[in-house]
C-alpha cells in the first residue's frame, strides 16, 4: 500500500465554497475587518499584532515604501523599458536590488543589535553594549546615509510612535545608543530604525529583510504606474550609453 502523503499548513486552505486563513473564514470574518499590514504581521508572527503594534509595524512599510531614484527603482524602470509586456519582471528586478546597501540595511542592523544584545553581560547598560559592539565590527549597519547628512527624518518620528505605542524595546533602545557611542556621530538611518523596531516587535530577524520588500513593492508598482505615464526610462538608458566610454 503506497505511503498517505502529508503537506501540513496553518496558514490557509480551500474547498469548493470556502476559503481559510489562519484558522478564519477569509471572506466573512477577515475581508473588510483586517487591514494588509495587520495581516502581513499576523501570517509571519502566528499572532494578531495589537493596535500599537499595527500602527508601528504599518509606519514601518510607509517608511520603506519609496526613496525616489534608487537603484532599485531605476532597475524596475529600465526592466519595464526592455520589457513593457512582464511588469511582473519589472517588480522582481527592483525587489532583486534589496541587498546590505539597499533595504537589507533592515535586516543587517536588527541581526547586529541583536547578536549585541545575547552577547551583553548581566547589569550592562545600552552605552556599554554599545561600545563593545561598535568596537568589534568595522562597519555598523544601520549609520550613516548617502543623502541625510544631518538626521534622517523617518528615525525620530518612528522612535516617536514606538514609544507612544509602549513598543520601544531594547532594540531601539540599543540603536539609539549605538549613534551615541560611535566615533564618528553618524546618523541613524531609516532602514536601521526600522529593523530595530520589527525587532522590538519580537518579528524573526532572519525575515525582515522580507518585510523591507513588501514595502518597497508598494513604491516600485508607483514607479511603474509613474513609468507608464511619463517615461523616463528611454532617457536614463541613451544618458549612459552616449556617455559610455569605450576602454580596450
Amino acid at each position: 500500500m503506497a505511503e498517505e502523503l502529508s503537506f501540513p499548513t496553518g496558514l490557509g486552505t480551500s474547498d469548493a465554497t470556502t476559503i481559510s486563513l489562519l484558522g478564519h473564514d477569509l471572506a466573512g470574518d477577515l475581508m473588510g475587518r483586517v487591514g494588509f499590514g495587520e495581516l502581513a504581521f499576523w501570517l509571519v508572527a502566528r499572532r494578531r499584532p495589537s493596535p500599537g503594534e499595527t500602527r508601528v509595524f504599518e509606519a514601518v512599510l510607509v517608511a520603506l515604501a519609496d526613496h525616489g531614484f534608487t537603484p532599485t527603482a531605476i532597475a524596475a524602470r529600465l526592466t519595464y523599458l526592455s520589457a513593457p509586456e512582464a511588469l511582473q519582471g519589472a517588480l522582481a528586478a527592483g525587489l532583486l536590488g534589496g541587498g546590505s546597501r539597499f533595504l537589507g540595511v533592515t535586516e543587517d542592523c536588527a541581526r547586529f543589535l541583536s547578536e549585541a544584545l545575547d552577547d551583553a553581560e548581566p547589569g550592562e547598560s545600552c552605552d556599554e553594549i554599545a561600545l563593545r559592539a561598535v568596537k568589534a565590527t568595522r562597519r555598523v549597519p544601520g549609520l550613516g546615509h548617502p543623502v541625510h547628512k544631518e538626521q534622517d527624518p523617518r528615525t525620530p518620528v518612528l522612535i516617536r510612535i514606538a514609544k507612544e505605542e509602549g513598543c520601544y524595546g531594547r532594540h531601539l533602545e540599543l540603536f539609539e545608543a549605538v549613534g551615541r557611542v560611535h566615533p564618528k556621530k553618524l546618523p541613524l538611518n531609516g532602514a536601521g530604525v526600522c529593523g530595530a523596531a520589527l525587532a522590538d516587535l519580537g518579528l524573526p530577524v532572519d525575515l525582515l529583510r522580507g518585510f523591507a520588500l513588501l514595502a518597497r513593492a508598494a513604491g516600485l508598482l508607483g514607479h511603474l504606474a509613474e513609468e507608464r505615464r511619463h517615461p523616463v526610462g528611454m532617457d536614463v538608458y541613451r544618458t549612459v550609453d552616449r556617455n559610455a566610454v569605450y576602454e580596450p
